[in-house]
């Protein structure tokens, strides 16, 4: 069935909306796999906070166009379809990595990392990064560190303070019992 012309520049719009709203997308061929394969990838990837789509090779290439961006010729050869990474692109990054090495059919092409293009082992290093939730809670402690080591330098002298009166105080105790 032919998508009509309306049909074809309102998909178009759309990715090119997702493409400038991503802070990555990843274009990936996905020749041979099953649509409960594709359907699997699309849960996962909304997980992730981002979205995968098929896209026809023209309507990306406009879509590629219509942002300003060059759109890489090699990359739209055969089957392709494109993940949309809205929140964390190590986290789609990992989704697909991770579903290309279950499945022999999902091959990384290449993709766009706020705007500038990586290729496909930039795109498996990114996966390979924590994800943002980890990296935060490293760089909180990180912060930390230095200020907790300040609150213990600065009570240190206090808390011997009142470990030697508390020990005269028990030394006193002792003595009068004695007594």
């Amino acid at each position: 069935m032919a998508i009509t012309r309306q049909k074809k520049e309102e998909l178009v719009d759309q990715y090119a909306d997702w493409m400038d709203r991503s802070k990555a997308f990843i274009l990936t061929e996905y020749a041979g796999l099953s649509m409960k394969d594709v359907d699997k990838l699309r849960q996962k990837s909304r997980q992730s906070g981002g979205e995968f789509h098929i896209v026809k090779n023209t309507l990306g290439k406009l879509a590629f166009e219509k942002i300003g961006l060059s759109f890489p010729q090699s990359k739209f050869v055969g089957s392709t379809a494109i993940a949309f990474a809205f929140e964390d692109p190590a986290a789609m990054a990992k989704v697909l990595a991770d579903f290309e090495k279950e499945s022999e059919f999902l091959k990384i092409k290449s993709g766009y990392l706020e705007k500038e293009p990586v290729d496909s082992q930039k795109i498996n290093a990114l996966a390979n990064l924590p994800p943002m939730p980890v990296v935060q809670a490293q760089l909180l402690g990180v912060l930390m560190s230095p200020a907790n080591t300040l609150a213990r330098l600065i009570s240190e002298p206090a808390r011997q303070i009142s470990a030697v009166l508390n020990a005269y105080s028990k030394k006193e105790e002792a003595q009068e019992a004695a007594s």
